[in-house]
């Protein structure tokens, strides 16, 4: 389930007064409430209804999983967004705009440009930057991003990428990164309909997966936003073909092959895509 942005002026009385009102339906048994909890409370995350409802759960609980569900980390996160913003709690800014460290955003600012030479520079100058995240929150993703996942243009920040971008990407690599880094901007950018358009989402595929990037991380969200040119890439590259896959490309032969073992999340994956995808003798 996605994350409800907040409205332009959030009030926190307003959303004090949802979390009593998911406790009351907690207390009511109430199996929409139990989904919210579950979607959006760690503790709730593998918990059935009943699981759920036979719980304690506390105002504070609650507080929890509507900071959550708004895309903070907690409620205090939520709360401070709402009293004392910062500039990265400025969600009208495309992403680049609320970085406060002014250093990570001079990296940026140069993987925008294309300027090879100069981030190159710039990452040897502050090594650091290319390990460092920046917080970002109040939305369904990017929510700590490196320097590397800025590569995708996914979230649209520019709403294009530079021609240059795979060599871009490989200065960032070459100065370090860690494997949920390399995973995530892999995601990122097989989901990314900018990179797509730019013509450079197959090559920076092959780059990440190259540096060690898992493809079978990416393939069922690639899948999923019918980015079809990206899922064969990462097949090329030796991502699984899964029920799933096999769904939402209208392989018939394979999905009954690969049905009967099947586990629960694969097959309700299935169907969906399935589905999305119009393939009826799949469904």
């Amino acid at each position: 389930m996605p994350v409800r942005p907040l409205p332009s002026n959030p009030n926190l009385d307003h959303l004090k007064y949802q979390a009593k009102d998911l406790l009351r339906g907690h207390a009511a048994r109430n199996p929409g409430d139990a989904q919210r909890i579950r979607e959006f409370h760690p503790r709730f995350r593998t918990a059935t209804d009943a699981e759920i409802f036979g719980a304690r759960l506390s105002l504070s609980d609650a507080q929890l999983a509507i900071a959550r569900e708004s895309g903070f980390s907690s409620w205090p996160r939520l709360k401070a967004h709402i009293e004392k913003p910062t500039l990265s709690d400025r969600l009208n800014l495309p992403h680049h705009e609320r970085i406060e460290d002014a250093v990570f955003r001079r990296a940026v600012d140069l993987l925008d440009a294309g300027d090879v030479l100069g981030l190159r520079t710039h990452l040897r100058q502050h090594p650091k930057v290319a390990h460092q995240r920046v917080v970002f929150e109040g939305g369904n993703y990017f929510r700590n991003p490196t320097l590397l996942e800025f590569v995708a243009e996914n979230p649209t920040r520019r709403g294009t990428l530079p021609e240059n971008i795979v060599q871009v990407t490989k200065v960032i690599l070459d100065a370090g990164t860690t494997q949920s880094a390399l995973d995530e901007t892999l995601m990122l950018v097989a989901s990314s309909n900018v990179a797509r358009e730019c013509g450079v989402q197959v090559p920076l595929i092959d780059l990440l997966c190259e540096y060690g990037a898992d493809p079978n991380t990416a393939i069922r969200t690639a899948a999923m936003f019918a980015e079809f040119e990206a899922v064969n890439a990462l097949i090329r590259r030796g991502a699984r073909i899964d029920l799933s896959i096999a769904s939402a490309l209208g392989r018939i032969e394979e999905a009954r092959r690969l049905l009967p073992d099947a586990d629960t999340e694969d097959r309700h994956w299935a169907l969906a895509l399935a589905s999305q995808f119009g393939h009826l003798e799949i469904v």
